[in-house]
This record gives C-alpha cells, structure tokens and sequence, in this order.
C-alpha cells in the first residue's frame, strides 16, 4: 500500500517524510494557490526533494483537450522517473486520459466523484484513480462507493490503482485501508492525527517517570 501527501507545504512534507514512510506527494490547483508561491516555485521545490522512489503528482489546469495534452507532456518530463499528471475525469479529460496512455505518459484520472467514473477511466488506461471521499459523501456514500470501486478494478482485473484522497478525518482513512486500498493521499493535519495518539504520550510519560523516580534517570545507562 502506497501512503502520499497531499499538500504543497514543503516543510510539512520533510517533517512527515523523516517519520513517516511517505511514497508520494499530490498536488492540485487549489492546493498550490494556497501556498503564497508560484507554481513554478512549489514544483521546483517538490523536484528538488523528492527521492527518485517517491511519487510526484501535478494537475493539468487546461480545460481543453489539446490544452491538457500540452500540460500532460510538461509534467511528466519535469523528473525521468515516478512523475504523473492528475487529469479531472471530464469527457475532455477522458479523451486525454486515453490520448496520454497511448503516448506512453503517466496518468492519475482526478476529480472523480463516482465508481463509474473511475471504472471508466480505468478502461482509458489510468494509472491511478483519484476519488474524492469526502465529497463523494456530499452525494451519498463516499466511502462506500470507493470499496464497491476495490470490487470492480480487481473483479474486472484492470492494473489501475486507487489513490483515495479528499478526507476529512481519520475515521474514513481508517475505512477504507481496512477495506483493501491500494494508495491514500493525505493532508498533513489528518496524518498527524493518525500517529499522535494523546494515549501513547500520556503512556510514554508514566514510563519514564518511574523509571526517573527508581533510576534517577530518565536514559537506559
């Protein structure tokens, strides 16, 4: 199971990335106008960083089929290996998605608010799939079309990857690992609750108290 980012705060990204084993980091639009920095300046910095192992995901902004083709050759020469343009699941961006895997470029298909509209950019060639849970729980049951999607792909026995993203808390992360995903993207407020239980603090403070008021030391030796 891959485990991703999905910020464009560098620092937050070698803060989590030290503890965390991090395979990638997303991006889109809105998050990168967010960061008070260009988007020249967020891209370089995330080139700069990220390993050759580790993922790198930037979305076309074009609306237009020929447009988002432009964008899709731009991306994925930005690094030699693991870099992918996230394509939104419109019919041009479907004509693109399938455009772009003839041209051999990595693909995520984003935006995605159905099973179906994943199932079908899968058939496109997608690499990834990108569904958005929170908001897919705006018009349903998010975390449950996303399982039904886990059928579908493997049932079907399509290659694509679900990279599940747009959460709002730990609980529909939590979900949905226990349910097969194969990738999460994150933001980095949810990835902190996830490993800073308030239990694991309060249990690692009563150990070394003990052992300071036995030892007179709070190290081993």
């Amino acid at each position: 199971m891959e485990f991703m980012l999905d910020t464009a705060d560098i620092d937050a990204i070698k803060e989590l990335d030290e503890v965390l084993t991090v395979a990638g980091v997303t991006t889109n639009p809105t998050i990168i106008t967010k960061s008070g920095k260009t988007p020249e300046q967020v891209i370089s910095e995330l080139v700069d960083y990220l390993r050759p192992d580790q993922s790198l995901f930037v979305q076309s902004v074009s609306m237009d089929f020929e447009g988002i083709m432009e964008e899709a050759r731009y991306i994925n020469a930005l690094r030699p290996e693991n870099t992918y343009v996230k394509i939104p699941v419109t019919r041009e961006g479907m004509k693109a998605i399938k455009a772009a895997k003839a041209e051999g470029l990595n693909v995520l298909a984003t935006a995605i608010y159905s099973a179906d509209e994943a199932f079908m950019a899968a058939l496109n060639g997608a690499d990834y799939l990108a569904p958005y849970v929170n908001r897919m729980c705006n018009y349903g049951d998010g975390v449950g079309q996303v399982i039904d999607l886990i059928r579908m792909i493997e049932v079907q026995g399509l290659s694509s990857k679900i990279v599940a993203a747009s959460f709002k808390s730990v609980e529909q992360v939590h979900e949905l690992i226990a349910a097969g995903i194969q990738a999460v993207t994150v933001q980095p407020d949810i990835v902190r609750a996830m490993i800073d239980h308030p239990g694991t603090e309060i249990a690692v403070g009563e150990f070394t108290d003990a052992w300071d008021k036995t030892f007179g030391r709070k190290t081993l030796r």
